[in-house]
């Protein structure tokens, strides 16, 4: 591994610990709250008051399991900043996995439907997508072709 590409997993692997610290405490933070407030800070580029409504046990329900999702993707994804920046190239695709597609979902509803500001929601975006960038190009240019015929 050139020492270019053992920086560019560093800065991959600062870019999932910042990504992480970020998820793991908004869900934390966010199983601590109403559903009204989950929403609100979410959906923090809509008006707080048009999101005051009275939602149903169920809604606070999935909106507890979203949380819990946003926890532990986001411990998930710091235990992939470790393992990245120590070279594993099985975390560079299991952190790619998990944060990828868990940005993903939020990119189609959240920051093209125009419900977020770009900090912290769509900063975070841009961060795992660097990460994945920088941390693909790595794991593409150190991979050993298999044998032929084998």
């Amino acid at each position: 591994m050139t020492e270019a590409q053992k920086t560019a997993l560093k800065i991959a692997a600062a870019l999932w610990l910042v990504w992480g610290a970020v998820h793991l405490f908004a869900g934390v933070f966010s199983l601590s709250g109403t559903a009204t407030e989950l929403v609100q800070n979410i959906a923090d580029a809509v008006p707080e008051e048009t999101l005051e409504v009275e939602y149903p046990a169920a809604t606070g329900a999935v909106l507890d399991q979203h949380a819990w999702n946003l926890a532990w993707f986001g411990a998930a994804a710091m235990i992939g900043a470790v393992m990245i920046w120590r070279g594993n190239r099985t975390w560079i695709w299991v952190t790619a996995v998990i944060g990828g597609l868990a940005d993903v979902g939020y990119f189609i509803f959240l920051d093209l439907g125009d419900h977020v500001n770009f900090f912290p929601g769509t900063l975070m975006t841009l961060f795992s997508g660097s990460a994945i960038l920088l941390s693909g190009w790595v794991w593409f240019g150190t991979r050993t072709p298999e044998p032929v015929g084998v």
